[in-house]
């Protein structure tokens, strides 16, 4: 479809008329992407969202120059290394976190986990979908906060990504002050450097808190995970509401084979294990425990 700019008397369009390109997606088209992204990513996209998909990556055919989505889909599958792949799924994703979102986990953490490692002194802890990072900050906050005696204590935290976008934000540790909202002010102010100059409005994290996370691209179809020794937390929270039940359900028995036991798994508020199988016993309507 062409387009062009006119006065508001209908004058002639100039030579420097813009063109836009209006792409439409086949039922078909839909479906292979549909097919590849569940077989690479777990993510199940339903019947209905053909329009969504088709709005978020319009643009991305635009930049690549592209005409169809059928020569965008051909450009996916034949990218060795996946990272248009990782496009894709960052378009079509929604990577919304905040800073201490869902706190009654961080309390629970807090309360009853910081507790019951007292005499250990050592926590291991799995942020399995951490976006740009603001939940595996949080889950360092709180131990350095609530932990007797933090600098005497073994702090790790694997903070994981499909996505290389987000990881890249998430280990750049920086922020606009905006984000820190839900943040009291002491504790901002404790664990991230406030910018100045041109770096004004932005918060940078301390090194403190950087060095107890790990950040690492990970994708949970994956059937074995790098992790060699028994968790004593995972966070995968508003994940699995993106998973049709056979998924989750196979990503659940992973996370209990890596968690030891004991060990607690955190679900998002969105979602539940009520019609999931599975070998934990529930403690609330979003915390899990591994018994055995």
């Amino acid at each position: 479809m062409h387009g062009c700019v006119t006065s508001t008397g209908g004058a002639p369009c100039s030579s420097r008329a813009l063109t836009v390109m209006e792409y439409a997606i086949s039922t078909e088209e839909y479906q292979r992407f549909r097919r590849l992204i569940y077989d690479k990513s777990g993510i199940s996209l339903g019947d209905r969202k053909q329009s969504l998909v088709k709005s978020r990556l319009s643009k991305r055919l635009r930049d690549l120059q592209l005409s169809t989505f059928s020569e965008y889909y051909d450009l996916i599958v034949s990218d060795p290394k996946g990272e248009e792949f990782t496009r894709l799924l960052d378009l079509i994703s929604t990577n919304k976190t905040d800073f201490f979102r869902e706190p009654k986990h961080f309390d629970f953490l807090r309360d009853r986990i910081l507790p019951e490692l007292a005499e250990e002194k050592r926590i291991r802890i799995w942020s399995s979908a951490c976006s740009t990072g603001e939940e595996p900050y949080t889950i360092a906050m709180t131990l350095f906060e609530h932990a007797q005696n933090p600098d005497q204590w073994d702090f790790k935290i694997l903070a994981s990504d499909l996505s290389t976008r987000v990881l890249d934000q998430a280990a750049a540790g920086t922020y606009n002050e905006d984000r820190f909202r839900d943040v009291p002010p002491e504790v901002l102010r404790r664990h991230f450097l406030r910018g100045r100059g041109g770096s004004t409005g932005l918060f940078k994290v301390k090194p403190h808190l950087a060095a107890v996370i790990q950040f690492r691209r990970l994708n949970l179809m994956d059937s074995q995970f790098p992790i060699k020794n028994p968790l004593d937390l995972i966070f995968c929270r508003n994940v699995m509401i993106y998973f049709d039940r056979p998924t989750q359900e196979t990503l659940i028995k992973k996370f209990h084979r890596h968690l030891k036991p004991g060990g607690y798994l955190f679900i998002g508020h969105s979602e539940s294990l009520q019609w999931v199988n599975h070998a934990f016993k529930s403690l609330a309507p979003t915390i899990y425990q591994r018994e055995h």
